[in-house]
């Protein structure tokens, strides 16, 4: 038996963390991107918060500067949802502005409860460049601190849910599955904004490996082996 303790002593205990992706008010009703009944996320959340022991909590913050690349606003001729592709070959979306740095759209929605000790992961900052995920813009050449904050309290599961399903909240999910996070899409806490690319996002995630659960489902308390 002195085997089997030593081994159970090297298991990595399990820390989970929660991660809220842009519940921020251009995205939730009224805003200037509004993601269809994204308002629903937050009672969820608030629920998730109360309910359930986690290790750590972390908000993502898309934080534009005015002359962000993704703003159609700021390309002659451009409408909001055309698709351009940038000069270093990546494509992307125009936008109306949204989550402009100090504008009250980028502030996270007032019914969101937050505390001191969350952790703030601001992302989208530099001007050339979009991203949608809370770990890397979009051509993958800059990190944020999400992962280094993560690795710090070593967390080893990732709970994500947020706005929007199909755009920031799956490429948080996919890079947290690729970055070899235990990931869970927490499905009733999150809103997309189109129903197609939905269905594309959800089977783009189970493909990588990441669970769907629903929040009633999250146990209250990591179960220590």
């Amino acid at each position: 038996p002195e085997t089997t303790t030593l081994s159970a002593h090297n298991m990595t205990t399990t820390k989970r963390a929660l991660i809220i992706v842009d519940v921020q008010n251009d995205f939730c009703q009224g805003g200037s991107l509004e993601v269809p009944n994204g308002n629903q996320v937050i009672a969820v959340f608030n629920q998730l918060r109360d309910s359930c022991e986690w290790d750590l909590i972390v908000l993502t913050q898309d934080f534009h500067p005015q002359d962000h690349i993704s703003f159609a606003s700021n390309h002659e001729g451009k409408n909001p949802f055309e698709q351009i592709t940038l000069p270093d070959g990546t494509p992307q979306v125009m936008w109306p502005n949204h989550c402009v740095q100090q504008s009250n759209g980028c502030q996270f929605h007032d019914k969101l409860k937050r505390e001191d000790r969350d952790v703030i992961v601001q992302k989208g900052k530099n001007r050339e460049v979009d991203s949608y995920s809370g770990f890397f813009d979009n051509n993958k050449k800059e990190k944020t601190e999400l992962d280094g904050v993560l690795k710090k309290n070593n967390i080893t599961d990732a709970y994500i849910g947020g706005l929007a399903l199909d755009f920031c909240v799956q490429f948080t999910a996919v890079d947290s599955a690729e970055l070899g996070y235990n990931t869970y899409l927490i499905e009733d806490a999150c809103r997309g904004i189109a129903q197609d690319s939905v269905e594309a996002a959800m089977k783009k995630m189970k493909e990588k490996g990441i669970k769907i659960v629903q929040s009633k489902d999250i146990p209250q308390k990591v179960a220590q082996s």
